[in-house]
């Protein structure tokens, strides 16, 4: 018999127990009825989408001990490298129909799939063609926001995030940082990368509160938890 469960930590995500007693992370379905990537749907009262921490860097932080999710139920999020929309998909459904998702994406293919698999379908996301590197280009598109999640493949990470969140996050919102150890030095040290990129952020006004490893999840990656606390 299938139990969904409430998260007790974080605010719009679920607990599934499937038949035979095994456990996934879940979120509520906004779009009934629709997968966005080959994820299962489990009927129980409402749908919801099993999250694969596979396929997703957040579902991985989640297991791998975030301590709380920097946006909630109907905050507006800035996300930079939205890809297809794997991770945005399940960001829309915890924010849910009063929340906000501005989802960029540099290269056209994946923000073809992004617009077709997501945003067509869901009211709580725009999509947003640009470079993430150049936010001064893209104001006219996007608010101030609650928060800002980046997983961008390039190689000053941290620093992309801060000058997203000068332009657009509001003072005292959270960020989650995906590092990507080898799109910065493939010959370096991930933890050694994983800490010049908090460096970063604490010397644009960050408090940084969590660096989370995310093996076995994904190899030298890591999740960044911080806040920004002030702005120049």
């Amino acid at each position: 018999m299938v139990e969904v469960k409430p998260h007790e930590t974080f605010p719009g995500v679920f607990i599934v127990t499937l038949d035979g007693g095994t456990t996934s992370l879940a979120t509520r379905n906004l779009v009934k009825g629709r997968s966005v990537y080959g994820e299962q749907l489990i009927e129980h009262d409402e749908e919801y989408r099993l999250w694969n921490p596979y396929n997703s860097k957040l579902a991985a932080a989640i297991l791998r001990g975030l301590p709380e999710l920097p946006f909630k139920p109907g905050d507006r999020v800035l996300y930079l490298g939205a890809a297809t929309g794997t991770t945005v998909s399940h960001v829309s459904d915890i924010l849910g129909d009063d929340g906000l998702v501005y989802a960029v994406e540099f290269s056209s293919r994946p923000a073809r799939e992004l617009i077709a698999k997501v945003a067509s379908l869901r009211r709580n996301v725009i999509p947003v063609l640009a470079d993430a590197r150049f936010p001064q280009r893209y104001p006219p598109l996007v608010e101030q926001v609650d928060a800002l999640y980046c997983d961008v493949a390039q190689p000053e990470q941290a620093r992309i995030l801060a000058d997203n969140a000068d332009l657009f996050l509001k003072l005292g919102g959270g960020t989650l940082l995906a590092v990507k150890a080898r799109s910065i030095d493939s010959t370096r040290d991930p933890t050694k990368i994983y800490a010049q990129e908090a460096g970063v952020l604490r010397s644009r006004g960050f408090k940084v509160e969590r660096t989370i490893q995310l093996r076995p999840y994904d190899k030298a990656h890591a999740m960044i938890l911080a806040y920004y606390t002030r702005k120049d």
